[in-house]
């Protein structure tokens, strides 16, 4: 009895101990994680590292519960040995004790990765729409990801220019972004008679070995039409999973189609079993090109291409061919890797609970229109990327190292020097604001030689003036340049007007950019550099979008260039511009029409009865009996509508908002020498709406209107500063006002 008591003591001992050692380790941890809990759901992941002292603990804790176990199973055999009930079956053999049961999960304990670690991300994108698509994938990516990444873009030029704009203007610290030419990849791959809708780039993910720096061991690659529900850094750990012999990582189809008994003499290429899915790729690149990848999916390739004639599904295929060959080149993924969309599907036995998903994959040429019994709820996380605010995805990783970028050092360093307490402090921090823009939002067609006299209209909105869209389209039928100032939502609201009209739908010629929402001013002249920038044309039709040009008006100035020899000269063309207050107009198709509805009272010169020292030079009363075009002067206040060439001065981004914006750009079109010649029979109309929130706040803040004011004197300064003793006249006729 007395050894049943000692032995009683020495497992409350031990018992104790092991609690206050769990306790301190519990504490500790939790101050290491900044808060976190230790007994984090175990499918999330462990940090990957902990220090020498944790793994102490953790030993000695280990060394106190055997002691523990061996204790209570010389108690039991004391009690019962005594006759006393066994009350210690939790340490019968075989059997974990209590707390260990507690504890265990059926999650796999998974692979870590250091939260420093570079992870590099390869994606083919082509064209319009697959670079539009892809922001998706990127924002879904980025939402979820704790570690620096380096992504690979193999693209055309159209993707090129775009994401490359992106990237750039997006400015998400720990991103870098290399870009490969397709074009140059195309030879390799040229050769295969490809069936599926990707076309040629389907089939570029084959090239990777010899696409990518021949430094780069490893790769995730993606298709375009994935989203992320978890950090991708869990899918980069998967790639310790990987036994000797293993290169390529990658999840089974979850459709029939290897199968081949889809339809009635349906022949696909050679898998194993089902197949694998080739949307979400692990590339082991250093032992690829050991194995010489090249020549092997050449050969295999050539071989089955010699019965099958084609591929129908793109890279897919071949690498299916591949692995049919030689099993032990891929590692099954587990299934929530790539949860496929796609007509016929399986996937829904691959998931059970919403925590299981990792990657969804709209594999379908429908996309989000696919039949799917759980497709509301993809649908949802997915339109929920679409519309995230991308400006949120901008923050820091902290402990990590980041590669210096000298354009965000130089922004960062003007920021600091700002003044807080600067009555025009949220000016100067507007103008410093670097906005997203994601170039060519819809399908364009680019000019290949444009016409010497061609010209663009450009012109910048906001989601309040899409009702414009269209008329304007009617009346102008050549090439136009927009620049868009809406929220991530709003822009997916406005792709939805513009696939659904009939008119903005046929043409293939206007080019939407999208400059994204960010402060509490409109980037007016932003805007319109963004438009500018991107025309194609020799010249520049400069318009705002509340004015309707007059049919015709395309091939008028495009005439007139070419008669009065504009590329031998430096002018801006004037067009004329009037106004309506009638939402419904009958729209003159001639100047004589005109003149007579101005005669009527239904028309007014612009801005006549608020502003008319603004267009009062055009000399409108000259413009009625004008039959060729006449020059007028510079004066102070004039904005008119011109058409110049496309290098011309860019407009002055420190006006935001109302006020001033035009002015100063055809001041410095005036410093430079250019001519102002008067069309004679053009002319353009403005159609009534709402008054804007800037003008409101102009109309309304004194300390909006003082603040306009200290901008145009730093601009004046400016201005002497680049043309000297030239500038004066500007700077001596505002103190005449």
């Amino acid at each position: 009895m007395l050894r049943s008591w000692r032995v009683k003591l020495k497992l409350l001992l031990a018992t104790v101990t092991l609690a206050i050692l769990l306790s301190w380790l519990y504490l500790f941890v939790g101050s290491l994680e900044y808060g976190r809990f230790l007994l984090l759901p175990p499918c999330l992941g462990e940090q990957p590292s902990r220090d020498l002292e944790r793994e102490a603990l953790a030993s000695r804790v280990r060394r106190v519960e055997e002691e523990n176990q061996q204790l209570r199973l010389q108690l039991s055999q004391a009690e019962g040995s005594d006759g006393s009930p066994q009350w210690g079956a939790s340490a019968e053999e075989g059997d974990p004790t209590g707390g260990e049961r507690s504890n265990r999960t059926a999650c796999p304990k998974q692979q870590t990765v250091h939260k420093c670690e570079l992870l590099h991300v390869a994606i083919v994108c082509a064209g319009h729409n697959a670079s539009r698509d892809v922001v998706t994938l990127v924002k879904s990516i980025l939402f979820h990801r704790k570690n620096p990444l380096h992504f690979h873009f193999i693209t055309d030029s159209v993707a090129h220019q775009i994401l490359q704009t992106l990237f750039q203007s997006w400015m998400v610290p720990s991103v870098h972004v290399s870009f490969y030419n397709a074009d140059d990849l195309k030879p390799e791959v040229s050769w295969i008679p490809n069936k599926h809708y990707s076309g040629i780039y389907g089939l570029m993910k084959l090239t990777l070995t010899k696409a990518l720096p021949s430094n780069l061991s490893k790769v995730i690659v993606l298709d375009t039409d994935i989203t992320f529900a978890t950090d991708i850094a869990e899918l980069w750990a998967v790639f310790r999973k990987f036994s000797d012999k293993q290169v390529i990582g990658l999840v089974e189809n979850q459709s029939d189609w290897y199968l081949g008994n889809l339809w009635k003499n349906h022949r696909p290429w050679p898998a194993l079993g089902r197949g694998f899915n080739t949307g979400v790729i692990l590339l082991l690149l250093d032992r690829l090109r050991r194995l010489g990848w090249e020549q092997m999916w050449r050969l295999t390739a050539e071989r089955e291409l010699m019965s099958m004639l084609s591929t129908s599904l793109a890279d897919q295929d071949i690498f299916n061919a591949v692995i049919k060959q030689d099993p032990s080149l891929v590692y099954r993924l587990p299934c929530f890797w790539n949860v496929q969309l796609s007509d016929h599907t399986r996937s829904e036995q691959c998931y059970t609970e919403v925590s299981d998903l990792k990657v969804i994959h709209w594999n379908s040429p429908k996309k989000l229109r696919v039949k799917n019994k759980h497709v509301e709820f993809f649908r949802n996380l997915y339109l929920t990327f679409l519309e995230y605010d991308g400006n949120l995805l901008r923050r820091e990783l902290f402990g990590c190292a980041s590669l210096p970028s000298p354009p965000s050092n130089q922004l960062q360093q003007a920021l600091e020097e700002l003044d807080e307490d600067d009555p025009c402090y949220d000016f100067r921090r507007q103008h410093l604001t670097q906005h997203r823009v994601h170039l060519f939002f819809l399908q364009y067609e680019f000019l290949a030689l444009p016409n010497p006299t061609d010209v663009t209209l450009v012109a910048q909105l906001s989601m309040d003036r899409l009702q414009m869209l269209e008329a304007i389209c009617k009346h102008w039928a050549g090439p136009i340049s927009l620049a868009l100032y809406m929220s991530d939502a709003e822009a997916q609201q406005f792709l939805r007007y513009a696939q659904a009209s009939e008119v903005l739908s046929a043409r293939r010629n206007v080019a939407y950019h999208i400059v994204y929402k960010e402060g509490q001013f409109y980037p007016i002249n932003l805007l319109r550099n963004v438009a500018l920038a991107n025309t194609q044309t020799p010249y520049v039709f400069l318009t705002d979008i509340d004015f309707l040009p007059m049919y015709g008006l395309y091939d008028y100035l495009r005439n007139s260039i070419q008669q009065l020899e504009l590329p031998q000269r430096k002018a801006a063309l004037i067009v004329p511009a009037f106004e309506t207050l009638h939402y419904r107009l009958t729209f003159p198709k001639s100047k004589a029409e005109l003149l007579s509805m101005l005669d009527m009272g239904s028309l007014y010169t612009f801005r006549y009865h608020v502003w008319p020292k603004g267009h009062a030079p055009t000399d409108y009363a000259k413009w009625r009996t004008a039959t060729v075009p006449y020059r007028v002067a510079w004066q102070p206040d004039f904005e008119p509508y011109v058409v110049v060439r496309r290098d011309c001065p860019k407009y002055d981004q420190r006006f935001v908002g109302f006020g001033w914006n035009k002015v100063s750009h055809i001041m410095e079109l005036d410093a430079q020498e250019y001519e102002l010649l008067v069309l004679p029979n053009a002319f353009m109309i403005h159609m009534p709406h709402a008054p804007s929130f800037d003008i409101s706040k102009f109309r309304l803040s004194a300390g909006y209107r003082g603040c306009l004011q200290t901008l145009r004197e730093e601009f004046h300064q400016d201005l002497s500063r680049r043309y000297g003793a030239a500038a004066l006249k500007y700077l001596t006729a505002e103190r005449s006002l």
